[in-house]
């Protein structure tokens, strides 16, 4: 793209800048667009399984339904507590979302097409998503408020700890792919089993990591089971109780740019990304593009599943879960990946 704007007579720099920045529009806006999309697909979802309507009355088939409500809570009053620490609640919606949206940075949309194709994108992405719990932390200790103190807490304890798996989990891709570049993690996965399944989720090492890294994506972004930092019976509505109008959408938007995020994941790192399921040509004719989209639905399709059907978890359960479970078992996998890896591929070491 830098070349294409440097064909317009302008120097280096300036074509750099500009590419750039068309470059994060061309992800930004699009996913401001699925995200409201998403809302409304999730919300029928839910109707469906609870055998009643969803939206259905504001435009066709209730499609402008998230832009109403949009508009709805741009029009609201900003309300800030008496109490509060005015600088940091302001500043805690914004570094969620803005936190949310930098992690797509790095994701291969199909061969080539990514924002920032740098050889440590997953250590990236582990970065980013860590810094997530600055902003609901924040939000919980400016509030002012016990409850959305109480549920800041809890968050930052949840996400910590499932962390610590997800990142135990990738050690098994990085082993298996040779790299931390996302763009050649998706290439690594081309054939990955008898050169005809594209996807490590198919072979039978890595399967029950991506089963671990499911589950664990959904308590990192704190949905049903998980959603802890929400019991509303116990905690009013969570860290954003405070919050009104566009500071409360800004969470919205990020808690869902979030789930996208890791449904995208879990077919970047473990389904091929934009790679066809099957190492078919006639497949290939497919834009990778349109691939990687229909594998991020299905995640969200069980993102909702599981929100719709599966009762919340107590505290003590999603701890035990992850520390007693979920991180002995990523660790074994690991000396398993590795000791077959060092067999089968590097021969035995000496």
């Amino acid at each position: 793209m830098t070349e294409f704007f440097q064909s317009w007579g302008l120097p280096y720099e300036w074509a750099w800048g500009i590419a750039t920045v068309a470059g994060i529009l061309l992800i930004a806006l699009p996913l401001m667009l699925a995200v409201a999309m998403v809302i409304y697909a999730e919300r029928r979802m839910w109707a469906a399984f609870a055998l009643r309507r969803g939206p259905n009355v504001v435009g066709p088939f209730g499609l402008l339904q998230s832009f109403a409500d949009g508009l709805k809570v741009m029009l609201q009053e900003t309300i800030i507590p008496s109490a509060a620490n005015k600088g940091i609640f302001l500043i805690a919606p914004i570094i969620t979302f803005t936190v949310a949206l930098m992690a797509w940075a790095v994701i291969p949309f199909n061969s080539g097409a990514v924002l920032a194709d740098i050889n440590v994108g997953l250590l990236y992405v582990l970065a980013i998503s860590s810094l997530g719990v600055y902003g609901v932390v924040m939000a919980g200790w400016a509030s002012n408020s016990k409850y959305p103190f109480f549920s800041a807490m809890r968050a930052a304890a949840q996400m910590i700890s499932y962390e610590v798996s997800i990142g135990f989990i990738l050690i098994c891709v990085v082993l298996w792919a040779g790299t931390f570049n996302m763009n050649e993690i998706v290439k690594a996965q081309q054939g990955a089993l008898f050169g005809v399944l594209n996807g490590f989720a198919f072979i039978p090492l890595l399967f029950p990591m991506w089963v671990l890294f499911l589950i664990s994506s959904m308590a990192e972004t704190a949905r049903t089971p998980f959603d802890l930092t929400e019991a509303e019976s116990e905690l009013v509505a969570g860290y954003q109780t405070e919050y009104s109008s566009m500071a409360f959408a800004l969470y919205w938007l990020g808690e869902y740019a979030n789930v996208l995020l890791m449904c995208t994941l879990n077919a970047v790192l473990f389904w091929g990304g934009w790679l066809p399921p099957v190492d078919w040509a006639p497949l290939y004719l497919v834009p990778g593009v349109v691939w990687l989209l229909l594998k991020t639905f299905v995640f969200f399709f069980i993102f909702a599943w599981v929100k719709a059907t599966v009762p919340r978890f107590r505290y003590d359960q999603l701890m035990r879960l992850g520390w007693k479970i979920f991180l002995p078992l990523s660790l074994i996998f690991v000396v398993l990946v590795s000791g077959w890896l060092m067999f089968t591929r590097y021969g035995v070491a000496a």
